[in-house]
């Protein structure tokens, strides 16, 4: 266990001031999931799409219930964003909102995904929205630092499982282009339930890798430990949730020894339907295992979530100890699709406060 052994049972103020002074990392977040509530509605009444005019209103549309039954219904939660993020100053616009909102919670390093390709309904280039992703990524960095809370951010392309597989190529091809904007990794994601075989687009993740783009996916929301082996087959760095592998001690060795990282997500898990209840989530099961995992929200909005809460809820209902939190914490840096020189940077930032905190001193 933990050095400190710090296993909070209620609302620990202790617990909170450690967590929202901890630099933290997350790799596992959507960018149509984090929409604010007030940049949805002025989203809506400028360009025109129906929607609810109220905050009220519109939390209950953009934000998915806490407990849900599958990953289909989580997925609804999604449509209203998408259909307004559909132009460029639209996308630039909500991906500087959320890198501030990750700076402003202690956040020193994010990865954010989207999927290019739901984004072109309504004409706008492939290439431009790429950019503006871009964009508004280096707008929200330059907006955090000037107010004191410096943030990292790197890009993920997330193919979707339900488009084409020659689209998805070209999908490849293009997000390639933008290495040199932060644009750093390589996504699938969409309904597994009905389109269950991520081989389907292995001609995509062959161009993201020839392309420079580092691998993870989407598994496991549906059909356990079984699509997280298929998963495996594309050789991935790292899988987006996959917490049924728990279930499999086979499946947990393989993913130790080819050091596969799962970026769990216990509270969007829980609205997915995938557990039951909200210490049911084996994220200290696997972690205490050996698996690599890493923590992060999945969605700000559609899991009314801050990462710092998610940290907090992991000691408090999952049974994590402070310093095993900590040790998930600083494995993101040692799995994160960034340059060894901003990721030595990091390290150094996150090392000293472990140092001056006395966490992490003891196992």
């Amino acid at each position: 266990m933990g050095g400190d052994g710090l296993v909070a049972t209620g609302d620990d103020a202790g617990l909170v001031s450690r967590i929202a002074s901890m630099p933290k990392a997350e790799l596992h977040l959507h960018l149509d999931g984090s929409v604010t509530v007030e940049r949805a509605i002025w989203l809506a009444r400028t360009r025109g799409v129906e929607a609810p005019a109220t905050a009220a209103d519109m939390a209950a549309v953009l934000v998915a219930p806490s407990i849900g039954t599958d990953q289909a219904t989580l997925l609804r939660a999604f449509d209203l964003p998408i259909a307004l993020l559909q132009d460029a100053e639209a996308l630039e616009l909500v991906t500087a909102d959320l890198v501030a909102a990750k700076a402003a919670d202690g956040v020193r390093y994010v990865e954010i995904r989207w999927g290019p390709l739901l984004h072109v309904r309504r004409g706008l280039a492939l290439a431009d929205g790429i950019a503006a992703v871009c964009a508004g990524a280096d707008r929200g960095m330059a907006a955090a630092a000037a107010a004191g809370n410096a943030i990292e951010v790197r890009l993920i392309c997330t193919a979707l499982r339900s488009h084409e597989p020659g689209a998805n190529v070209i999908l490849a091809e293009s997000a390639s282009r933008f290495r040199d904007r932060g644009l750093t990794g390589w996504d699938l994601a969409g309904p597994e339930a009905t389109y269950p075989d991520p081989l389907l687009h292995a001609r995509a993740f062959a161009a993201a890798r020839a392309g420079g783009l580092r691998i993870t996916l989407h598994a496991g929301e549906w059909g356990g430990a079984a699509q997280v082996r298929r998963a495996l087959a594309l050789d991935p760095e790292r899988i987006a949730h996959g917490p049924g592998a728990a279930d499999d001690p086979g499946l947990m060795a393989e993913l130790i020894a080819r050091g596969v990282c799962l970026d769990l997500c216990p509270t969007s898990n829980l609205q997915a339907g995938i557990t039951r209840t909200p210490a049911d989530h084996p994220l200290a099961r696997l972690h205490r295992a050996g698996v690599p995992v890493t923590l992060s929200t999945d969605d700000l909005t559609v899991s009314n979530l801050a990462l710092s809460e998610e940290y907090r809820r992991a000691v408090t209902i999952l049974g994590l100890t402070l310093n095993e939190l900590w040790a998930i914490d600083r494995r993101a840096l040692d799995v994160a699709f960034a340059d060894d020189h901003t990721l030595r940077r990091l390290r150094g930032e996150f090392d000293r406060w472990a140092a001056e905190s006395g966490v992490g001193a003891s196992d």
